[in-house]
């Protein structure tokens, strides 16, 4: 019988088969978050415009039910503090966008460098262990590369999802996942089963009963 993750890539690859060229590199990258979440660690994630409004949307998914339901652990809900109230909770993955930080990005880029909002975030909240994800359609976004460079320092793992070429994230990063297309547009509907079928495979692995 096919694993829930087996069985998530094949849906991916039948209803999206230009995708099936990435299906070995989805599996891998999932195989590098999940060790990370089952060893105590979060996922970062960094992006420009389209795939800033992607990360915000990967952490939406993780971060509450996506597919499953998320009960939190019984123990937990009946502690006396919560007076009921851990009902109305979900079990999350820990996962931060750090394009959502308008306050902190805006004053960094004016009073230190614009360039290195998202790596300064990196380094405030990175630790060994965690999980920085980069998007970028052409792997060349600058922001993007300065976290991921902050990103190794640190002993985070770094995976970049891009276009085709894989830009310049492919050669920093220890994995790329390139989505078979190079205009931008094409790069970002291929990202969106991607990273929906990332998100349900690491649901699965923690949450199916």
């Amino acid at each position: 019988m096919a694993s829930a993750s087996e069985a998530l890539l094949d849906r991916m690859v039948t209803e999206t088969p230009a995708l099936a060229e990435c299906r070995a590199g989805l599996q891998m990258v999932f195989e590098i978050i999940r060790t990370s979440f089952a060893q105590g660690g979060k996922l970062l994630l960094c992006g420009n415009g389209g795939s800033a409004a992607d990360c915000e949307h990967i952490v939406g998914e993780l971060m509450k039910g996506f597919l499953l339901p998320r009960p939190v652990p019984q123990a937990f809900r009946d502690h006396p503090a919560l007076q009921g109230e851990g009902d109305r909770l979900q079990g999350a993955l820990p996962a931060i966008s750090l394009t959502g930080q308008p306050a902190l990005c805006t004053a960094f880029s004016n009073d230190v460098d614009p360039e290195m909002g998202f790596a300064q975030q990196v380094y405030g909240y990175g630790r060994a262990g965690d999980v920085l994800l980069g998007l970028s359609t052409s792997g060349n976004a600058s922001n993007v590369c300065h976290a991921v460079r902050v990103a190794q320092a640190m002993g985070l793992k770094t995976i970049g999802m891009t276009g085709q070429t894989g830009g310049k994230l492919k050669e920093l990063c220890d994995f790329c996942l390139c989505a078979p297309a190079t205009e931008t547009y094409r790069v970002q509907e291929y990202h969106l089963p991607l990273y929906h079928t990332l998100c349900a495979m690491l649901e699965y692995a923690f949450f199916a009963v």
